[in-house]
């Protein structure tokens, strides 16, 4: 039982470790798109990375889960003998929900700001179209192209 609960306890060291290199690549997301010109590249080789990170967050789950399930009816049945490991496994988990609460905070500003950044965009290129179709239309206009014809109009000198 030492030995699965020693287990129990890397587990949730790695997934500490993991979520803290989430966090980098969340923060360099965010210093990607709070500079004038977002740095798109960047932006993406954090998501790559953290698309890796997540798969390996979800394979130490799943063996936390497996293992716990195995020693959770031992766990209950001796729970003041192993009332320390015990007490050291809830303040590791109460630090991976922080630390995952956080992360959530940290995506939701990265969201808001990527959402800013290309409604931003848009803008720009819609009133870069309104200059362009502006800048035709006088062309045209001067060209004569647009001209109307007088054939109403009295011919009398």
């Amino acid at each position: 039982m030492e030995n699965q609960l020693s287990i129990l306890s890397e587990s949730l060291d790695k997934k500490l470790q993991v979520l803290q290199e989430i966090q980098e690549y969340n923060t360099r997301q965010e210093e990607a798109f709070k500079q004038e010109q977002a740095d798109l590249e960047s932006f993406d080789d954090a998501m790559e990375e953290k698309e890796r990170l997540i798969e390996k967050l979800t394979q130490l789950d799943e063996g936390f889960e497996a293992l716990f399930e195995r020693v959770s009816a031992e766990l209950k049945d001796r729970r003041e003998q192993y009332a320390p490991q015990i007490q050291k496994l809830q303040e590791k988990v109460k630090q991976v929900m922080d630390l995952s609460v956080s992360i959530q905070a940290q995506e939701a500003r990265n969201k808001k700001l990527v959402e800013d950044y290309f409604a931003k965009a848009r803008n720009g290129l819609k009133q870069n179209r309104q200059n362009s179709r502006a800048a035709y239309d006088y062309y045209k206009n001067m060209s004569g192209s647009n001209y109307a014809s007088s054939q109403y109009m009295d011919s009398k000198q």
